[in-house]
């Protein structure tokens, strides 16, 4: 003897009609039936934007109290559709939301430390940048324009040359002179 399984009859029904079905008489069987068609769908969105189980579970739980208030407001024509962007836009929320809050937890070592040698290398680096623009200022006129357009600028050889009509090779051959002139003069330790 067989046995006989009983179908629900909204398991028949399409989209449509249980979307009407809810709306017309606030059916929640008619919208849960709905929803349980699609929620593997969702969990999948959900999941591939939140990346954690749990999360994307919570998320899934929550997009249906949503769609609940939601649908009766909207002229929805395809639900499916309609329920993906909706999904996306939620998780998306939920990242944005996650994002403004930012804690970072701070040794309290590295940041308030009695030894201040951590503001040395900082003074250090200061005084670099301070004797490289005294060198910089040093080195001949058409040297100094060609390293700026190269290391200040991010300029290309093609570029400086463009720029300052100069041709290419003397480009080059100016920004590798400037470099030694450079590095002799910060080794000379010039104040």
């Amino acid at each position: 003897m067989s046995k006989i399984i009983s179908i629900p009859v909204t398991a028949e029904r399409s989209d449509a009609e249980l979307l009407d079905q809810f709306k017309l008489e606030n059916d929640q069987d008619a919208l849960a039936h709905l929803y349980l068609r699609y929620s593997d769908l969702i969990y999948g969105v959900c999941l591939k934007y939140l990346e954690d189980p749990e999360d994307a579970k919570d998320a899934v739980m929550n997009i249906y109290q949503e769609i609940r208030e939601k649908l009766p407001r909207h002229e929805v024509q395809h639900f499916k559709s309609w329920l993906y962007v909706l999904a996306k836009n939620h998780c998306l929320m939920i990242l944005r939301a996650a994002k403004k809050n930012i804690t970072v937890n701070l040794d309290t070592q590295v940041v308030q430390s009695g030894d201040l040698s951590h503001l040395d290398s900082v003074i250090e680096k200061e005084e670099t940048f301070k004797k490289l623009e005294k060198c910089m200022e040093s080195l001949p006129g058409e040297q100094e324009r060609t390293i700026r357009l190269f290391y200040y600028e991010n300029k290309c050889y093609n570029e400086i040359a463009e720029t300052t009509g100069m041709e290419w090779n003397k480009v080059r051959s100016l920004i590798q002179n400037g470099r030694r002139n450079l590095k002799n003069c910060m080794d000379k330790n010039v104040n």
